[in-house]
């Protein structure tokens, strides 16, 4: 049994990432969808931002899975806890806009993972 973790963000393309972790879970595997926000972000005064989340809900949801909104201004850390604390084996992400890129993002996050997933990164539509 494995337990397999998609990080989103609050964007609509992030049911790809969420239906990959699906594809790739195995009978009695568990899927758990993550969304890290600033510490000091305010969604729900914004109707906008309660929409996205819904979407991200009801899309975990019927993929099986649960959906933990961690706010947090350290996302590396915040990321590697919940990696820890739900015994994740395998790590979905979606490929790094070029900003991203440039920042050694997901450099960083292997790094901060230090072995304890494997990084899976999903190409974008794009690519």
């Amino acid at each position: 049994m494995a337990n397999i973790m998609v990080c989103v963000t609050k964007q609509r393309t992030c049911q790809i990432l969420i239906e990959y972790g699906q594809k790739i879970m195995a009978e009695g595997d568990n899927l758990h969808v993550i969304h890290v926000a600033g510490a000091n972000f305010n969604f729900l005064g914004d109707s906008e931002e309660t929409k996205a989340l819904d979407y991200l809900y009801e899309s975990a949801r019927e993929a099986g899975a649960d959906l933990t909104v961690f706010k947090s201004d350290d996302v590396f850390g915040a990321m590697c806890d919940l990696v820890s604390q739900n015994q994740i084996s395998k790590l979905v992400v979606g490929s790094p806009h070029e900003a991203d890129v440039k920042s050694g993002f997901l450099a960083r996050l292997e790094s901060k993972l230090n072995g304890r997933a494997k990084l899976i990164i999903v190409p974008s539509e794009d690519n």
